[in-house]
C-alpha cells in the first residue's frame, strides 16, 4: 500500500457586504470573504493539499482563477471534482486535519455541520475530517480582520 501525505494552505481577504462560506456552509457575520469562487479557504487548502498529495500540483492548475465558467462557484463541487481526479489515479482519502485562523466569527459552533457536509461530498466517514480553528490574538492580517486563512494536511493511500 502506499501513503502519501499532503499540506495545503489558503488564504482569502474579508470585506463587509460579502458572504461568509467556511467548510461549504454559509455562516452569518458582517464580513465575507472575497474570492473567484465562492472564497472557501477551507476547502480550498484541502484540494491543495489532496492534490499535493497526489503529485498533482495544485488548485489553480486544475481550476483557474482566469476562469470565467468558475466564476463564483460553490467550492463544494471544486471538491467533488479534487476527489474524483485524485481517485483517477486510484488515491483515496485517508483522514484529513485543518486549522482555520480567523479572528471573528467563532467557528466551534459550525464545526459539527462543516465535518457533515464535507464527508458528504468527499463520501468519507465524518470521523475522518478534523477542523480546528484558532485567533492569531489579534496580531496580523487574521487578527486585524482583514483576511482568513486555512491550513489542511491530509493522508491519501493507494492500494
Amino acid at each position: 500500500m502506499k501513503i502519501r501525505v499532503g499540506f495545503g494552505y489558503d488564504v482569502h481577504q474579508i470585506k463587509a457586504g460579502e458572504e461568509l462560506v467556511l467548510g461549504g456552509i454559509r455562516i452569518v457575520h458582517e464580513k465575507g470573504t472575497v474570492g473567484h469562487s465562492d472564497g472557501d479557504v477551507l476547502i480550498h487548502a484541502i484540494c491543495d493539499a489532496l492534490f499535493g498529495a497526489a503529485n498533482m500540483r495544485d488548485i489553480g492548475f486544475h481550476f483557474p482563477d482566469n476562469d470565467k465558467s468558475l466564476k463564483g462557484i460553490d467550492s463544494k463541487i471544486l471538491l467533488k471534482k479534487t476527489v474524483e481526479i485524485i481517485g483517477s489515479k486510484g488515491y483515496k482519502i485517508s483522514n484529513i486535519d485543518t486549522t482555520l485562523s480567523l479572528q471573528k466569527p467563532k467557528i466551534s459552533p459550525h464545526v459539527e455541520k462543516m465535518r457533515t457536509v464535507l464527508a458528504q461530498v468527499m463520501d468519507i466517514d465524518i470521523d475522518d475530517i478534523s477542523i480546528k480553528a484558532t485567533t492569531t490574538e489579534h496580531l496580523g492580517f487574521e487578527g486585524r480582520e482583514e483576511g482568513i486563512s486555512a491550513y489542511a494536511t491530509v493522508l491519501i493511500t493507494k492500494d
